[in-house]
């Protein structure tokens, strides 16, 4: 399966943000899916295919099984700033970070939404939004690791009761709150 995977590349965040990244990308790889992330360095984004690259190459040829591999997406903007991950199996280009998501959607058979800000939000919440006019039928699971999106679950809920989203919805992200919850769900 190939694996999405929204989150922050922010670098300052709490180690113990960083390493449900490190965790995510060793699960990955070990479960032979393929992870499809934003093609930079940096915070969980870093952490989750460095993780997935150390794992994989450790079990080249162990078991026999096909090996999941990396693909990034990375805008030229980025390339430009010097964060372009050197660890992807295949790396698109593409010009702008709508295209970036654009792209990530396309090769995506789901989305994983870790902890992050701006860019992640923008990126979950594009997924939920094209599945919701129809352009996909992918799942979109988000980590609540800690009640991180605790205060999102809220605003949804808001606007639900408030009748801008319909009470029974076509489609919704799936919140977990624990890695586990996530791998169990991803394997359905």
């Amino acid at each position: 399966m190939h694996v999405a995977v929204y989150c922050s590349a922010k670098d300052c965040i709490p180690e113990e943000y960083l390493r449900l990244g490190d965790e995510l990308g060793e699960w990955l790889a070990r479960n032979g899916h393929s992870l499809v992330y934003g093609g930079a360095t940096g915070g969980l984004m870093s952490r989750v295919s460095d993780a997935f690259r150390r794992t994989a190459d450790s079990m080249d040829g162990t078991d026999g099984a096909e090996r999941g591999r990396i693909i990034g997406v990375v805008p030229n903007r980025i390339i430009q700033n010097k964060r372009k991950a050197q660890n992807c199996d295949t790396l698109f280009v593409v010009g702008t970070m709508a295209e970036r998501k654009q792209r990530m959607r396309g090769l995506a058979d789901c989305f994983v939404c870790l902890p992050g800000s701006y860019g992640t939000l923008d990126e979950m919440m594009d997924a939920t939004s094209s599945a919701i006019v129809g352009e996909h039928h992918k799942p979109a699971y988000v980590l609540n690791y800690q009640g991180f999106y605790e205060p999102l679950k809220q605003q949804i809920e808001l606007m639900r009761r408030l009748h801008f989203i319909p009470e029974q919805e076509a489609y919704k992200p799936v919140f977990v709150d624990t890695m586990e919850e996530l791998y169990n769900i991803i394997e359905i």
